[in-house]
């Protein structure tokens, strides 16, 4: 099994995705909101990668079970009914809809990853979940950051320590057989220097600072504890929803 990373999903070919294993990973805050969402009842999950997209999408719905959700600069878009924090999306507000998902970068990462064999989406709260899916499948498998675009790269220490995690457990269980690329020995090494506290990483990163900053410090606090959320989405279609077992 040869697992690869990619921290920068920007340079991703969709076409290259296709037929590969693979799990998206946006701890703060998509991949986390995603699984408090289906863990809570939400039906399914649409992933879009424009803004235009969603509102055009929605359209086309009925307006009484679907749900508008996601954020620009870590802030609810205007005119949607959630933004990208975790602790929004509640049983009663959630169970039985289908939301339409518009993020900076975790529904663009999901959005180009969609031609994937199977795809996974991944964060610390359901990590175990994760592995088990990866160990299940037995095949390659790419782990893909969403990364925080901005003027200088798209990488996020997050996401790669998640990463990592994920690396450094499978390797526990699946030393014999597994492959890795430079990018997955890197998450690996970044996780065995950050991944003792993972609440304290998460609040040092840049991305974790500026949610501070705009009020969302429980947002972290919740995304750092590990296996809180153990259930597993997957891309079914061009939807996400809860691996079938698990519904």
């Amino acid at each position: 099994m040869k697992i690869d990373l990619s921290f920068n999903p920007a340079e991703l070919d969709e076409l290259q995705i296709r037929d590969k294993n693979v799990v998206v990973i946006d701890v703060l805050r998509s991949s986390t909101t995603i699984a408090v969402a289906l863990s809570n009842g939400a039906r399914e999950i649409i992933p879009v990668e424009s803004i235009e997209n969603a509102v055009k999408i929605s359209g086309s719905l009925f307006g009484d079970v679907t749900l508008r959700g996601g954020e620009r600069n870590g802030k609810t878009i205007h005119g949607f009914n959630l933004g990208n924090s975790p602790l929004e999306y509640t049983e009663t507000t959630v169970k039985g809809k289908s939301i339409i998902f518009c993020t900076t970068n975790g529904s663009v990462a999901m959005h180009r990853s969609r031609f994937a064999r199977k795809l996974a989406i991944g964060s610390f709260i359901n990590a175990t979940k994760v592995i088990d899916f990866i160990k299940d499948v037995g095949a390659d498998f790419l782990l893909v950051c969403a990364g925080r675009a901005n003027a200088f790269g798209n990488f996020s220490l997050e996401d790669a320590v998640c990463a990592g995690m994920i690396v450094y457990e499978l390797m526990r269980e699946e030393s014999a057989d597994l492959e890795l690329t430079d990018s997955s020995r890197a998450a690996l090494a970044l996780y065995k220097t950050y991944g003792r506290s993972i609440l304290k990483m998460l609040k040092e990163t840049e991305h974790g600072r500026y949610l501070i900053e705009i009020g969302f410090l429980e947002d972290i606090k919740l995304s750092a504890q590990v296996d809180s959320y153990p259930v597993l989405p997957v891309l079914n279609g061009n939807v996400i929803k809860l691996l079938k077992d698990e519904e």
